[in-house]
């Protein structure tokens, strides 16, 4: 009984098409079985994008992380939870939508800074719960989420979205590739996330979350922020 109670959302997930139930089964996935992992794998997701020197360096300029990063994460926090519990096309999910695009719509983005930035939203909770999950993900699971993140893209007018999971994942492992680089702009905002994530923490344990975080990153993003 105890064993089928800990499934019954795999069993409801498994039962739904993961193209034209994509939200209920995100919904399902990030919301009730791996909720905390959601969490911090997409604010690692938000820390890889910085490795893309003209994403840090637009949020370098406009001053957010220095000076509101904790007011910045909550924005951001609220806004994919409201998409996440109503769905982008409800009143609520289409208002959530219309204020990520108004912030969006002050700065010159380029789209494929945008394509990227989707791209870990789909795909580094995905990795996160291969190493990290309590159970494996359901192919279902994996679809779902690049679809509900295809759609909320094409909501936000970002172009060019591939419309196959794999070939997504490429595009995201090509532009890595092509941008990741070590700058001082990359340097600072990773330092003022990182603050961010230690403020969470008593002062005494904030060494050791900074700690924490930095072996959680990969060599790749470790070697862009220029963290040994």
């Amino acid at each position: 009984m105890a064993r089928d109670g800990r499934y019954r959302w795999l069993r409801r997930i498994e039962t739904l098409d993961p193209v034209r139930d994509h939200h209920e089964i995100y919904r399902l996935s990030a919301g009730y079985e791996f909720p905390f992992d959601y969490q911090r794998a997409l604010e690692l997701a938000l820390l890889r994008t910085f490795c893309v020197p003209s994403i840090s360096a637009l949020l370098d300029a406009t001053g957010e992380f220095r000076l509101r990063a904790q007011q910045r994460y909550d924005d951001t926090a609220l806004l994919m939870a409201e998409l996440l519990e109503h769905g982008y096309d409800s009143p609520r999910g289409r208002e959530a939508l219309r204020v990520v695009n108004r912030a969006h719509g002050r700065y010159a983005i380029s789209n494929d800074d945008m394509r990227y930035v989707l791209s870990t939203f789909v795909y580094e909770p995905i990795d996160w719960l291969d190493r990290y999950g309590w159970r494996p993900l359901h192919e279902h699971e994996r679809l779902a989420a690049f679809h509900y993140y295809r759609a909320v893209g094409a909501r936000m007018g970002i172009r060019d979205v591939p419309a196959d999971f794999d070939a997504f994942r490429a595009f995201k492992d090509a532009y890595e590739r092509d941008t990741f680089r070590r700058t001082p702009s990359n340097e600072r905002v990773a330092a003022y996330t990182l603050d961010l994530f230690a403020s969470w923490y008593p002062a005494p344990l904030r060494p050791a979350a900074r700690l924490a975080v930095r072996a959680l990153l990969p060599p790749e993003m470790r070697a862009a922020f220029g963290l040994p």
